[in-house]
């Protein structure tokens, strides 16, 4: 099978993980949101890390846990503890169709940030799009008398995230570790204050070694968490970016699913309408993207062709892009 190949049915796997990981955290939904990540916290951190061991690169650790890097990953392992939070608390209380909302609006906060942060242009059809998502939340809070604000703190802090991560010259896996190694006090803090009853009231409150089925239910969120971020990470070195940002699309299609089909959430016309605007508006977006793309493609071919390109780097016996993760 082809590299391109392998790589879409990875980013095929991993947006499918994601999008039907409500369904393992509505098992959980008797365990506080706070403990769920702490636990998802810690055993990411120790999945994450035996496979930098076991690549042999947990020397390279240092790097990203020192000076300004380890600022931007501090910053980092907060939008993404936020963003998990978020989402655990999404569907604990019924609100996994919001949930949805916020990865389906997430591309389009990111387009925002990126002209913000680094001054990047949108074309005519980007710009619409998010015109045409801002009308969509307006339209929603105005039908539901209040603002989807789980969706927007949902797209907000993982944009941030995006943001910051893309300031950190570190590999996928190699930086979430560190964010999460980061994270990993708070959390052992947060389970000793349950297990020995601090924050609850002086009783011992804890889940985890109590009971046998949400024990082994945390213990999964580790696998959970670390899986699909390596099929990620293993997709987005072998396919086309636009290939990318299409298939992800999975993930909050069937987080959308999940929440209407699975656990009847209500879904109003005031929803329907404002998903709609979603829909045309991500449409919008990832059609201007693709035709940018091949514009690029063109461009670099049509210059290929008339000799005025350069070499190929890894034809000298220089070094190749790595596969690792």
């Amino acid at each position: 099978m082809r590299e391109p190949v392998k790589g879409l049915w990875a980013m095929v796997a991993a947006s499918t993980i994601w999008g039907l990981s409500p369904l393992y955290y509505k098992l959980l939904a008797a365990v506080p949101p706070l403990e769920v990540l702490s636990h998802r916290t810690l055993w990411s951190a120790l999945i994450f890390s035996s496979v930098l061991a076991f690549q042999g690169r947990l020397s390279q650790l240092p790097t990203v846990l020192k000076g300004r890097a380890f600022v931007l990953t501090a910053f980092a392992a907060m939008m993404i503890s936020a963003n998990w939070f978020l989402f655990i608390l999404s569907i604990q209380i019924g609100r996994a169709t919001e949930a949805s909302l916020g990865y389906y609006i997430f591309p389009l906060v990111a387009v925002v940030i990126g002209v913000a942060a680094f001054g990047e242009r949108l074309r005519p059809a980007q710009g619409l799009a998010v015109l045409l998502a801002a009308l969509a939340v307006a339209l929603l809070t105005w039908g539901l008398g209040a603002a989807p604000w789980i969706a927007l703190m949902i797209a907000g802090t993982f944009g941030l995230y995006g943001l910051f991560k893309k300031r950190l010259a570190a590999g996928p896996v190699l930086s979430v570790t560190a964010e999460v190694l980061v994270l990993v006090p708070a959390a052992a803090v947060w389970l000793f204050g349950i297990h020995s009853g601090l924050w609850a009231e002086g009783r011992p409150g804890a889940f985890f070694g109590h009971d046998l089925r949400a024990s082994l239910l945390l213990a999964i969120s580790g696998v959970l968490t670390a899986g699909p971020l390596i099929l990620f990470s293993y997709a987005s070195r072998r396919v086309r970016l636009a290939t990318v940002g299409l298939v992800q699309y999975i993930n909050p299609t069937l987080q959308f699913g999940c929440a209407t089909l699975v656990f009847a959430e209500p879904f109003t016309n005031w929803h329907g309408s404002a998903f709609g605007i979603i829909w045309a508006a991500l449409a919008l977006y990832s059609w201007s993207s693709l035709s940018q793309e091949r514009a690029a493609r063109r461009l670099a071919s049509s210059v290929g062709t008339s000799g005025t390109a350069v070499r190929n780097p890894a034809s000298d016996g220089s070094a190749k892009p790595s596969a690792t993760i």
